[in-house]
This record gives structure tokens, sequence and C-alpha cells, in this order.
């Protein structure tokens, strides 16, 4: 299984053993801005039998066709797209081998609300890709159906990290969580507003405890880059956070085993609380807007703002967006990867696999996916590019410590920039 971040891995990880429990799972980090750190892997708690962080193209070179029989892309879809075409490439002399190749799978790790063709687009070529929902197959299904390709590779499952007991919690909440997104929203004053209005229900309601769920400790990056954490911007509140307001970190499942209240912008969270039947609050007090990604969850009852909530409301979800959203899925949740898992052993099982064929190809769109290959080390025929594919990885000795002591200290400047520089430079241009 390949992964390019925390949040990735997880759903890999999991996706993994949901489909076949009893596998050996070697799992590969993707080198990049967002690869995890190793508190990160532990708080996800997702375990590997073998762990590596690697480039994309020596990913490609060191998937011997024989040797698995299912690989996981859990990475961003340029990611994505660039493995399949460098192992289409690898896999291409496959009359040697019998015709046998891993079976390849990919998908979302969460809520498909921005991108929806892009990235579809991107995985597609794979040999399956999963549909967290009945909704996001349908529209999968429509994506691919609109400009010709196959889609016969989209199967309907559900987010493998569902799960926990169920609320039986009482009719006044004891303890709200604020699950917050690197993300979104985006500008500092938005972020400050949530911040304040977390700190103040904690203020109107002492007997409660106010939780700030925060995915990163701030240096580490997850699937999004967060300029803002909400860490340094905590010290920025007049008095600080109130004694009963305070900022956690930690798998979400334990989490949400204590809280009474989700509240969020458009968090993935928000679906795991609503599958262990917690009331669920994504907020509309920046709007509800295409960039907050909190129109996903349209028709589902759970809408409400931080003056609502601070009055007592506590939202009731709709039954039927709840089924349509993979939820409460027909036949319970636990034979909710029946499909996938039908499917993959099909294709494992099979005499042969045809070559992997992605939509994109130089011919369909040769301006746009040169440059993702390229990103990746592979030219437009998935084969390395010149000085990478002569710069094999070291594995051991000083030269190994050296080059990840020089990798961590770019990973370093990046991080500062980003969350340092380039707000400060927005700020000058605002003078």
């Amino acid at each position: 299984m390949l992964a390019d971040s925390d949040t990735r891995w997880k759903w890999g990880a999991l996706t993994a053993y949901r489909i076949q429990p009893d596998i050996r799972l070697d799992g590969y980090l993707l080198r990049g801005r967002a690869t995890p750190t190793v508190r990160q892997l532990d708080e996800v708690g997702a375990r590997a039998e073998t762990l590596r962080e690697i480039r994309g193209v020596d990913f490609v070179r060191s998937i011997d066709r024989t040797r698995y029989d299912v690989v996981v892309l859990a990475c961003v879809g340029g990611a994505v797209q660039a493995m399949l075409h460098g192992l289409a490439r690898a896999w291409s002399s496959g009359a040697a081998a019998g015709g046998r190749r891993p079976v390849v799978v990919t998908g979302y790790v969460g809520v498909v609300y921005e991108k929806l063709a892009d990235g579809l687009l991107l995985r597609h070529g794979a040999d399956v890709v999963l549909a967290n929902s009945r909704h996001d197959a349908d529209r999968f299904r429509a994506v691919y159906r609109g400009v010709g390709a196959d889609g016969g590779s989209v199967v309907e499952c559900a987010l493998p990290f569902l799960g926990g007991a169920p609320y039986e919690g009482g009719n006044a909440p004891r303890t709200v969580v604020f699950a917050a997104q690197p993300s979104v929203p985006e500008s500092r004053a938005d972020r400050m507003y949530l911040l304040r209005r977390a700190a103040g229900h904690a203020r109107r309601h002492p007997d409660r405890e106010v939780l700030i769920k925060l995915r990163s400790k701030p240096g580490e990056h997850t699937t999004h880059i967060e300029e803002l954490p909400y860490q340094k911007l905590a010290t920025k509140i007049p008095g600080g956070l109130p004694a009963n307001c305070r900022a956690v970190y930690g798998n979400m499942g334990e989490v949400l085993d204590r809280t009474d209240l989700l509240v969020t912008v458009s968090s993935t969270a928000a679906l795991e609380s609503l599958h262990r039947g917690i009331p669920t609050a994504v907020l509309t007090d920046l709007g509800v807007r295409e960039t907050l990604g909190n129109h996903h969850f349209l028709g589902s009852g759970c809408l409400a703002s931080w003056d609502e909530l601070d009055a007592g409301h506590r939202p009731a979800p709709d039954p039927d967006w709840l089924a349509r959203q993979g939820i409460a899925a027909d036949g319970g949740y636990e034979r909710a990867f029946d499909a996938a898992r039908a499917r993959v052993t099909e294709l494992r099982e099979a005499p042969s696999l045809p070559p992997l064929a992605p939509y994109y190809t130089p011919r369909t769109a040769p301006g746009y996916l040169p440059g993702i290959l390229a990103r990746h080390g592979l030219d437009p025929e998935g084969e390395p590019l010149p000085g990478h594919a002569d710069a094999p990885e070291e594995t051991g000795g000083l030269r190994r410590i050296a080059r990840e002591t020089v990798r961590e200290a770019a990973r370093g400047a990046y991080r500062h920039g980003v969350q340092r520089v380039a707000p400060a430079i927005r700020r000058w241009g605002q003078l």
C-alpha cells in the first residue's frame, strides 16, 4: 500500500484490511511535503508489517508484478495517475509472467466535495475505484460515462474507519468536540471566528467540556497545508481559552468515545460521528458554500449555527440522507465491503488481467499528463526521467543519515515558509 499523508495512510491500510482481513500489509510512504511523522502514524493506529519511505519512481520499480496480489494507491489524484502509468510501463513485459499482475485499488479518503471530475479522471485506470457511498458511486460512474471512459471499475463500499460503540448519551451534552480542519476555512478571520465561538460556547456552558480536536501539531503536515494552526491562533484570544476549553489530539474514534455533540464545518469526522448516532452539527456560520464543503450536507438535517447550538439545539439527521451516504447502508455496515471484497477476489483469481489503461494518455491529454508524471520522476511513457533512474535510494550508512537530515531540514524550511513567511507576505500586500 502506497500513501502520501497520515489520513490517506489510515484510509489505505484500513481499506486493505476490510477487503482481506488476513493479509500481510507492506506499507510505503510517498516522499513529499505531507509525509507523516512517526507520531502521526501512531495516532492513526493502522499498522503494517513493514514500512518504508520511498520516491514514486522507486515505488514503480520495486513492485514486482509477481510479489503482491493487491496494490492499494492511497494518494492524491496526480500521484495515483503517475503510479498507474509507471506501473503499467514496468509491468508491460507481462507475457513472461503469464499475464499475472496485482489488482490495483484506489479511492478517496472522505467526502468528495471538490474537483470531482479532475480527481476521478486522475484515478481512472485502476482496476477498482472505491466509492464510499451510493451517492458517490452514482456520481463517479456518471463522470466516467461523460468522457466515454469505462466506469466498470467503480465499486460502492463505505469509509473503512467507521465504527465504535453506538452513542448512548443523555439529553444534555457534557462534552462538545469541534473537529477542526487544516484548510477549511482558509482565512485567518474565519478561523479566529470559529475559535472564538468554540471558546464562547465553553463560557456560556461552564458545565460542558469543549474540546478542539486538531489533526496535527505545528510543523507537521497532513493531507492539506495548514497555514494558520489553531494552536497559534489560540494565543491571540484575549485571556486565552477558558478552563473548560482545550485542544486535543489522538485517534478520532477515541475522542468520539466521550463526545456528546460533534461540531465541524465539513470534516469527515461528521460521518464518523453520525455513524455512531452522536448528535452532529455542520456549521452554517460562514455560509453554506462549495469552498467550505458544507454544501455536501444539504438535506442531512445537520446544518446549524453556533447561535443555535448555544441555545441548546441538537440536530437530528435525516435517515434517507444517511443511507445515501453509506452511513446507514442497507444490510448494515458489516456488509458494506462485500462487493469490493468480491470484485477484488474475482480479479485476483483471474488467469490474467489486461494492462492498466488510464483514460489520460499522451494522446488524450498531451498538455496535462506530462507535467503530472514529471512531478513523480516519470516521462510521458511512464519511464523514469533522466537523473531519476540513475539516483537509487541509499539504504544504509552515513549517506542515508545525511540525506535524511537534509530532507528534514528542507521540510522544516518549507513548513516555515507556508506557516510564517507566506502569511506575512500576504499581510504586507494588504498594507
